[in-house]
């Protein structure tokens, strides 16, 4: 029998996506709305109702009111959105986070799926962190460039307006450097530091990408910590991950102008991960994944698929 999953918000790009992966699957029946019936709030209760696992793909204020709807009944909920990614209440649906996540997505009612940029700044430094060879209380920065999908609806068609000035533009955009970004708690919480992180993120002229960069000054390292060491420790912590992937390390690492391509996991679940040793001893930590992949709607199907007890990797390219 197909479990019943309703996607509240299936028209935006996370949920687009998320769609169109699971389509076509015999183990779960999507429910759907009319265009009418998906703007009445009554259809939408009664979708939910019938779910086994809503998946919201909306904005942070709307998602905090569907879950309102649904505390006092049986359906499972899955949030995208940022809106509860620290709340109590809560389960962080970051699968590869620790040795105990899965169990608690799987055991989960709710569940909120992690932000592309802290899912990534977490894989890259949370082990790090446990294994003490990055202090909780390290000063640490993370450079950031996306895909302009990531911003949703608005931001794709600023980029891609033809009188809009951006199409073609050779060079990357920072972003949010005046406020706090939306990410920062989650990657602050479960990578288990003990002052949030200095974050410069920046859009770039391509649809859909990634590349997280986390330099780390040998000032911040522990004495004797080396980038083999931090190699060893990350390779070791996702040995056997089916999406997270730990690229061999070359010392001194070679690379050319399209080394570090942040499109190369495109339409894909998977993200890779590098340590870049640097001779004066700083080490550079580097993400590369799909912002709408292992960003956004595979770490959601990831949870959907725990969440109804079934293989883990179903519908899930990469």
């Amino acid at each position: 029998m197909s479990s019943r999953v309703f996607i509240d918000g299936h028209v935006g790009t996370v949920g687009l996506r998320i769609r169109d992966w699971l389509g076509g699957r015999g183990d779960i029946e999507l429910l759907t709305l009319s265009d009418a019936a998906r703007k009445d709030p009554a259809a939408r209760r009664d979708a939910h109702a019938a779910a086994d696992v809503s998946v919201l793909c909306l904005p942070d204020d709307h998602a905090r009111e569907v879950a309102g709807w649904l505390e006092g009944g049986t359906t499972r909920v899955i949030d995208a959105s940022t809106a509860h990614r620290v709340a109590e209440g809560w389960v962080y649906g970051l699968a590869e986070l620790d040795a105990g996540a899965r169990d608690r997505i799987r055991e989960a009612r709710f569940v909120s799926s992690p932000g592309c940029y802290a899912a990534s700044f977490n894989l890259l430094v949370r082990p790090l962190v446990d294994a003490g060879l990055v202090g909780a209380d390290a000063p640490l920065t993370i450079h950031a460039l996306s895909g302009y999908t990531g911003g949703g609806r608005s931001m794709i068609e600023a980029w891609e307006a033809p009188d809009g000035g951006l199409v073609g533009l050779p060079f990357e955009a920072p972003y949010a450097l005046e406020r706090v970004h939306k990410h920062i708690p989650e990657m602050t919480k479960y990578a288990r530091l003990g002052s949030a992180p200095q974050f410069v993120p920046a859009v770039g002229p391509f649809a859909c990408g990634m590349r997280v960069q986390v330099p780390l000054h040998q000032g911040v390292l522990p004495e004797g910590v080396t980038g083999k060491a931090i190699w060893e420790c990350l390779h070791e912590r996702y040995r056997g991950e089916p999406y997270t992937r730990v690229q061999p390390m070359a010392d001194p690492p070679g690379s050319d102008e399209h080394s570090f391509d942040p499109r190369a996991c495109n339409d894909t679940n998977r993200i890779e991960l590098r340590v870049l040793p640097h001779p004066s001893g700083h080490v550079l930590l580097m993400a590369v994944l799909d912002n709408l992949g292992k960003g956004a709607s595979g770490s959601a199907i990831q949870c959907l698929n725990l969440m109804l007890g079934l293989d883990e990797t179903a519908g899930l390219p990469g």
